[in-house]
């Protein structure tokens, strides 16, 4: 059944079936009644263009991601599966949206282009234009992330800073005095990417706390830069003996180093870091690390777009996620090189 048979029972146009379901255009009321009766005596469902068109919107959200050409983390694969996951279970679908440098215009399409009644952001920066010009825009979103200030934005986030400080602790009470902390990506921490800046403040701040020499790098974001990485670390800092890492998509690459070395892990050197969970479970041997719920963050990202979404009045609402470090087969009592 369509719009064009409900028309010629009620004896109206087309278009006046289609203002009386969009209500793009006033339609009488003994009209819309006539025409409402005709629709519950067929059974008619309009589809969801036309519920969409009914409600305003367009049950779509947008799901801003780092640019297509860069390779993502599995801890962001996961983010962009969980928001997934938990919009199709709200019904909604998920327009994936790069940004960044030459995509910066169809980050542009996102927000003034009607094409979404939301955003989920993602890797979001201290200082960040685009949460500025969603501020601007006015269109309902939620960061995964957040800025330096991020009081006029609601967000889940992990807590760096917390996270890597346990780190440094828990490798401190094994008896370890002389630690690295490998960073993301020179150009993503230069950039001002928050997770980087935090876990940079973590680290100095337990360093300093219990009197530890440290020393803080960047690394890409791959197994090869990880390697490259640790072979660097190892010559420079013969008294080195443990790590705390974000980056976990080289954390593999710093085990090949430290193998080829002839350090064992955990005997002769320990490593901990921030990472998802089946990664960190994955990895050989798995890795002590706080997981990272990506799943639960990307459901609560959702949740909380939506609640805006009905409602941009509501109070802006913050999840600070600081899970526990799970030990695994990667941190040991210290022993020193030799």
């Amino acid at each position: 059944m369509n719009i064009g048979e409900i028309a010629k029972r009620a004896g109206v146009s087309r278009s006046t079936v289609s203002y009386a379901l969009t209500g793009k255009r006033p339609v009488s009321e003994e009209t819309k009644r006539r025409i409402l009766t005709v629709i519950d005596e067929l059974g008619y469902r309009p589809n969801a263009s036309a519920r969409a068109l009914k409600e305003g919107r367009t049950r779509t959200i947008g799901l801003v991601i780092p640019p297509a050409g860069r390779r993502l983390t599995d801890m962001q694969l996961g983010f962009v599966a969980s928001v997934v996951d938990a919009a199709a279970r709200a019904d909604l679908d998920v327009l994936l949206s790069p940004s960044g440098g030459e995509h910066d215009r169809s980050f542009e399409r996102v927000v003034t282009g009607r094409r979404v009644d939301g955003v989920v952001l993602m890797e979001i920066r201290l200082e960040d234009d685009r949460v500025a010009r969603l501020l601007e825009s006015g269109l309902p979103f939620v960061g995964i992330g957040r800025t330096r200030h991020p009081e006029d934005m609601s967000w889940v986030d992990i807590d760096y800073e917390t996270l890597i400080a346990k780190c440094v602790h828990h490798l401190a009470d094994l008896g370890h005095r002389h630690l690295a902390l490998v960073n993301r990506n020179a150009e993503l921490v230069a950039a001002g990417y928050g997770p980087g800046h935090r876990a940079q403040a973590g680290f100095d701040r337990a360093i300093a706390e219990r009197g530890l020499h440290g020393v803080r790098v960047c690394c890409g974001d791959d197994p090869p830069s990880g390697q490259s990485c640790l072979q660097q670390l190892l010559a420079q800092q013969p008294d080195l003996t443990a790590i705390a890492t974000i980056n976990e998509a080289a954390v593999s690459g710093m085990y090949r180093a430290l193998d080829e070395a002839g350090l064992t892990v955990p005997g002769d050197f320990s490593v901990a870091g921030v990472a998802a969970q089946h990664w960190a479970e994955s990895l050989h041997p798995p890795l002590t690390a706080a997981d990272v719920p990506a799943d639960d963050m990307g459901a609560r990202a959702v949740e909380l777009l939506i609640q805006r979404i009905a409602d941009p009045a509501i109070p802006h609402r913050h999840l600070l996620v600081a899970p526990p470090i799970s030990l695994r087969g990667t941190t040991g009592p210290a022993r020193p090189r030799a």
